[in-house]
C-alpha cells in the first residue's frame, strides 16, 4: 500500500504531532507501507520522510522545481520526482497513492485536502481519505463541514467521504476496509 500524507512544511509546536510521526512511521515500515509526500526535507514533511528512511522504509517525494530551495528537497529519498508546478505535484501524488492521510498543516495542506476530497465527490477516484485530528487540531474544520451539512451547502453523503479520527489505528482500519 502507498499512503500519501499531506502535512506542513513547518514544524509543529505540539509534541503530540512528533509522537504520532514516530508511531506512524514505525507502522509504515512494519507493514511495508510506502510514504508518498511533498518531497520537502523540512517541517512535518521532512520529519516523516526522515523517520521512514532511517527505519528502512520506502519514501517517494514529489516537489515542484520552484520549491526545491524554499522547502529544501529531501536528499535521501527512495524516489524524488521534480515536477513543473503545484498542479503536477498534486496530480502525481494522487496517482501514486492508494489512500490519503491529512496530518496537521497549513494552507497548502488545506488545498490538498479539499482538492482530493472534491475529486472523490466528483467520482474521479474512490480512495479513502482520513483527517488525522491530532490533539483537536481539526475540531473547528469538522464543525465547519458539519455546519455546511446543516445549512444544506454540503450534501450529507458527500460529508461522509472524509473520515476523521484522532486514533491512528482507527484510520489504518478505515484504509484497509476501503482499499480502492
Amino acid at each position: 500500500m502507498k499512503v500519501c500524507i499531506f502535512c506542513g512544511a513547518n514544524a509543529s509546536t505540539d509534541p503530540e504531532v512528533d509522537r504520532q510521526v514516530k508511531l506512524i512511521t514505525d507502522h509504515f515500515v512494519k507493514h511495508n507501507v510506502e510514504l508518498v509526500y511533498g518531497g520537502a526535507g523540512i517541517g512535518i514533511m521532512g520529519a516523516l520522510a526522515t523517520e521512514v528512511m532511517v527505519k528502512g522504509g520506502r519514501v517517494t517525494g514529489v516537489i515542484p522545481q520552484r520549491l526545491m530551495k524554499k522547502e529544501i528537497a529531501h536528499g535521501g529519498l527512495t524516489e524524488l520526482h521534480v515536477v513543473k508546478d503545484m498542479h503536477e505535484r498534486k496530480k502525481m501524488m494522487y496517482d501514486l497513492s492508494d489512500a490519503f492521510l491529512i496530518f496537521p498543516g497549513g494552507m497548502g495542506t488545506m488545498d490538498e485536502l479539499f482538492e482530493i476530497l472534491t475529486w472523490k465527490q466528483l467520482g474521479i477516484h474512490a480512495k479513502p481519505i482520513a483527517l488525522f485530528n491530532i490533539n483537536h487540531y481539526y475540531d473547528d474544520l469538522i464543525k465547519f463541514l458539519n455546519l455546511g451539512v446543516e445549512r444544506n451547502l454540503i450534501k450529507a453523503p458527500d460529508r461522509k467521504l472524509l473520515f476523521e479520527s484522532s486514533d491512528w489505528n482507527e484510520i489504518w482500519n478505515h484504509f484497509n476496509e476501503r482499499k480502492a
